[in-house]
């Protein structure tokens, strides 16, 4: 029998869903889909620029499992740049901790399920707010300094 899969750690949501190539045909709906733990390896080590060890420090798994996470990514976004395929990204599900990245003060609470955005407020868990719209338990987003403008 396997052993557990440990939680992992995603720092934020993507702001879109969706991405489609110019031209898309919405009647082909060929696409590849990035799962939560992928976008995230993309962000960590593309984005950011960590190495895979820190990069696997920050999202809580073996830098081994690090690296598949992030060669399937790299497999999927190639396939849909190459081949004109849309992006879709998963929705949140178990077996992640959302927003475990420390965001400061300020910021928003996001539903993981619809996306709806809210002000922070300071002294209140994000966790504990409700989604006006669906009723789901909100995160907290992250504001790292890539969705800044590379501050």
């Amino acid at each position: 029998m396997p052993r557990p899969r440990f939680r992992r750690r995603i720092g934020c949501l993507p702001e879109r869903r969706y991405f489609r190539p110019d031209g898309h045909d919405p009647a082909n709906p060929a696409e590849v889909v990035l799962e939560l733990d992928e976008v995230e390896a993309l962000r960590l080590a593309d984005l950011r620029g960590l190495h895979q060890e820190e990069a696997a420090e920050s999202m809580g798994i073996s830098r081994p499992t690090f690296g598949r996470i992030i060669e399937s990514a790299h497999a999927k976004v190639a396939d849909a740049l190459v081949n004109g395929k849309a992006i879709r990204f998963m929705n949140p599900a178990e077996g992640f901790e959302l927003n475990a990245v420390p965001s400061g003060p300020g910021g928003f609470c996001v539903c993981p399920v619809c996306g709806v955005r809210k002000p922070h407020e300071a002294g209140k868990p994000c966790r504990k707010e409700v989604c006006p719209n669906c009723g789901s338990a909100m995160v907290r987003e992250s504001f790292d300094s890539e969705r800044k403008g590379g501050e």
